[in-house]
């Protein structure tokens, strides 16, 4: 007999506490480089806030922005910047920024995080320019990825 727990429970891979910690510090090291100093919100799977830095004279407007381009990264699996035309007046995407109780954010910032084509995460950066963002934000992906390598013997 098939266990039935198989066919009614899904497991859902998730970011840990300890890898978005490792993104958030090749973040800060990138916005450091750049000198634009970030919020940096993570969040796992579900959307949900996992980790979050404010460094030393981010925008303080800018905290909600972070984590809204992180939620909504996770939570369409794409990156924020990638809505850009669709969501304009006209575009088949129009009006899609008022969902979520106007949490959908399409400035750049905010990057889904995949593992094997899985998504475990994202991470929304703001501050700065929607270019220097997304390159603070594309910083600690590339560290998540650079680590499973490391760790994995690759």
């Amino acid at each position: 007999m098939a266990n039935s727990n198989s066919q009614a429970v899904q497991a859902i891979p998730h970011l840990t506490l300890y890898a978005a910690q490792i993104a958030s510090a090749a973040a800060i090291g990138k916005a450091q480089q750049i000198q634009v100093p970030e919020n940096i919100a993570i969040v796992d799977t579900s959307a949900r806030l996992l980790h979050f830095q404010r460094m030393p004279g981010a925008k303080y407007a800018s905290i909600d922005i972070a984590v809204n381009k992180a939620f909504t990264a996770a939570a369409f699996g794409l990156p924020t910047h990638s809505y850009g035309q669709q969501v304009s007046n006209g575009g088949p995407l129009f009006g899609i920024n008022n969902s979520n109780g106007g949490k959908f954010m399409t400035i750049g910032g905010g990057l889904p995080i995949e593992i094997d084509g899985q998504l475990v995460g994202a991470i929304g950066c703001s501050t700065g320019t929607p270019e220097e963002d997304r390159q603070v934000a594309q910083a600690g992906v590339d560290a998540i990825l650079k680590h499973l390598e490391k760790q994995n013997g690759q």
